[in-house]
């Protein structure tokens, strides 16, 4: 004796266009951040490097001589490291203002 089962009947459901499917996606994914975050972005990379910048500097020719006055300057154990330090605070503004909602 065969046991026969009923076969099951397929659904088949028609499928969307590919490019309504391509819009629905690209239309749902909103951006995190606001144009000003990235303003702000951008205005802190710009304050870190010239915070490097005015670190740097300093080399001398002679291996012998070493200028101290140069080296331990105001502007490089001072000014720049506080100049970094105002670039990464500004970079961490930009990260947690809340974009303007519409």
């Amino acid at each position: 004796m065969a046991n026969k089962q009923p076969q099951k009947e397929k659904q088949v459901t028609a499928a969307p266009p590919k490019g309504a499917v391509a819009q629905r996606q690209t239309a749902a994914i909103p951006f995190i951040f606001d144009s000003s975050n990235y303003a702000l972005m951008v205005a802190g990379v710009v304050v870190i490097i010239i915070g490097f910048l005015l670190m740097s500097g300093g080399a001398t020719t002679d291996v012998k001589v070493f200028p101290k006055e140069e080296l331990y300057s105001f502007r490089r154990i001072t000014l720049a490291p506080i100049v970094i330090m105002i670039g990464f605070a500004i970079e961490i503004v930009a990260i947690l203002k809340r974009p303007k909602s519409e």
